[in-house]
């Protein structure tokens, strides 16, 4: 399916209409996310190591497992799909393979970081170590190349510690044809920084709704500088919150009866996953006896 990858897409974005999207970790929430109408889902890095490996954001997974997780995303959804990977896992020859088999995926956009690989996530330690900034560019000028439909966005993200460095970056990075530059939030500390990235880059920023930015910023100031917003971590983080609250409820008590958290019911849940179409697909196709 090619979703997003459609001239009003990239035109949507690069106008600064700006597309929100949370984070997905799998098909399911992603059809959850496109059910409560947001314009487009992140496959988050974060979200898919803990759902597919149960383990930290490391870059632990492959990039054929990652692919496989938006590749079924891509399958469940109908808006477009914006995938994290990573580093590109290698250098600017793997890249290139990467944004190839993410593209095949589905994906209408790809966020390729500067950090050294394997990475490491800059909101869970204390400092990361990011290549040179000709490395940094060299990798994304081999994505540019890479892609086959020219209205798939390469968002590339800087993980520069110092706001002087991460602007010369994201400047860097455009030159070399970066369609969208995303700041991690650790180095830009207010709405102030955020603006003047923006204008120093020329291009709109991809915000990803976490820590400060989730406390401080109105949808208006995000809309401000943002062609792409995604709120990268609520949706693992709710479905974190009612799991341990309701197991642990359920192994202590042994019964449903006072649990906590609310649940789906069972009809509405299997509207939400597509059993109405599945069945009249059975009716059309399968002999009825």
């Amino acid at each position: 399916m090619s979703h997003g990858l459609s001239d009003d897409y990239r035109q949507r974005v690069l106008a600064q209409k700006t597309v929100w999207s949370a984070g997905a970790y799998d098909a399911f929430s992603a059809r959850m996310i496109e059910r409560a109408g947001f314009d487009a889902v992140m496959t988050s890095g974060f979200g898919v190591s803990a759902s597919l490996l149960g383990m930290p954001d490391a870059e632990l997974y492959t990039m054929t497992e990652n692919a496989g997780v938006v590749r079924n995303v891509a399958n469940a959804v109908d808006i477009p799909v914006i995938a994290d990977i990573d580093t590109g896992y290698g250098n600017a020859i793997n890249v290139m393979r990467s944004v190839r088999e993410f593209e095949g995926a589905g994906a209408s956009a790809v966020i390729l970081e500067d950090q050294v690989a394997p990475k490491r996530c800059p909101i869970c330690v204390s400092g990361v170590e990011v290549v040179s900034i000709e490395e940094g560019t060299k990798k994304i000028e081999a994505a540019v190349e890479a892609r086959r439909n020219p209205n798939m966005l390469i968002i590339a993200r800087t993980d520069a510690d110092s706001v002087p460095e991460a602007i010369r970056r994201a400047k860097a990075y455009v030159a070399a044809g970066a369609d969208v530059i995303q700041p991690i939030s650790n180095t830009f500390k207010d709405y102030e920084g955020l603006k003047t990235l923006r204008a120093e880059a020329g291009v709109p920023l991809s915000l990803q709704i976490l820590g400060w930015l989730e406390r401080d910023l109105t949808p208006e100031q995000i809309s401000s500088v943002a062609g792409m917003a995604t709120f990268a971590l609520v949706p693992l983080m709710t479905a974190a919150a009612a799991l341990e609250t309701n197991l642990a409820e359920l192994i202590r008590d042994k019964t449903t009866k006072n649990l906590s958290m609310p649940r789906t019911e069972h009809p509405k849940f299997i509207d939400m996953i597509g059993f109405t179409e599945i069945e009249a697909l059975q009716l059309k196709y399968l002999e009825q006896t």
